[in-house]
């Protein structure tokens, strides 16, 4: 009993610090873009549909009121946005995206998960300019034609519209996420977004097989753990 005692310790254990990374990272991100575009969910659509993905992630509702009362109250952290970019294992390329109250900590952190994985940091925009940095939403329909002819009448500017198995995708300009889901919440009665956010796409996928494919996963893994990482993007097909 003792070691399997141990085992289901250690794994709920694991399970904890998995939960805290996820609740202090939406944490950190309800409360900037509460702060920088106001609490009030009618007018913040951004805020809007964080929360909706916080809710669906299982993130409590004292952890997101928390951070609005903290956006509200003008004090608190003061994190600012920083973007790393560089090229990981099997000449992969990745974005980081990550908010932070130290700026130099967060490169440090980042620097090592890059030198541990013989992988290197890159300048601002060397791998940016081959993803697309789009707004996507997800919602049940099988009439792109309508759901596009809807968007167009509305003057927003859309790069793609797909319908397959059920479900609607539109992929829009980053610039674009306020009037593509005003559009759609406008035109669509009691749409529901399976996905509703900000990506970086990559415009080419790659494959990676073998060691490169394990020391990839290992290294995304490890930036992911870093506190300060909101997000990872990168073009290899996991």
């Amino acid at each position: 009993m003792g070691r399997a005692y141990q085992n289901r310790k250690e794994s709920m254990a694991k399970t904890s610090d998995q939960k805290a990374k996820v609740y202090s990272k939406y944490s950190k991100e309800i409360y900037m873009c509460a702060k920088n575009g106001g609490a009030e969910t009618s007018g913040n659509l951004a805020l809007a549909g964080l929360i909706e993905r916080a809710k669906k992630d299982q993130v409590p509702a004292h952890v997101i009121d928390k951070a609005l009362d903290k956006a509200q109250g003008g004090g608190g952290e003061d994190f600012s946005v920083a973007r790393y970019e560089g090229y990981g294992p099997g000449s992969s390329m990745v974005i980081v995206d990550c908010l932070t109250d130290n700026p130099n900590r967060t490169f440090g952190d980042l620097r090592g998960v890059f030198n541990k994985a013989n992988a290197k940091l890159g300048t601002q925009g060397s791998v940016a300019h081959m993803f697309d940095h789009s707004a996507i939403f997800v919602f049940d329909g099988e009439d792109e034609e309508a759901v596009l002819e809807a968007l167009l009448m509305d003057d927003v500017d859309v790069n793609d519209v797909e319908a397959e198995d059920g479900k609607i995708t539109v992929f829009a300009p980053n610039t674009e996420y306020n009037k593509v889901k005003q559009a759609l919440l406008a035109n669509f009665e009691g749409i529901e977004f399976d996905v509703d956010e900000i990506q970086f796409i990559p415009n080419m996928s790659k494959q990676l097989e073998g060691e490169d494919l394990e020391l990839f996963e290992k290294f995304i893994a490890a930036l992911e753990d870093v506190d300060d990482v909101q997000n990872v993007y990168f073009d290899v097909e996991l």
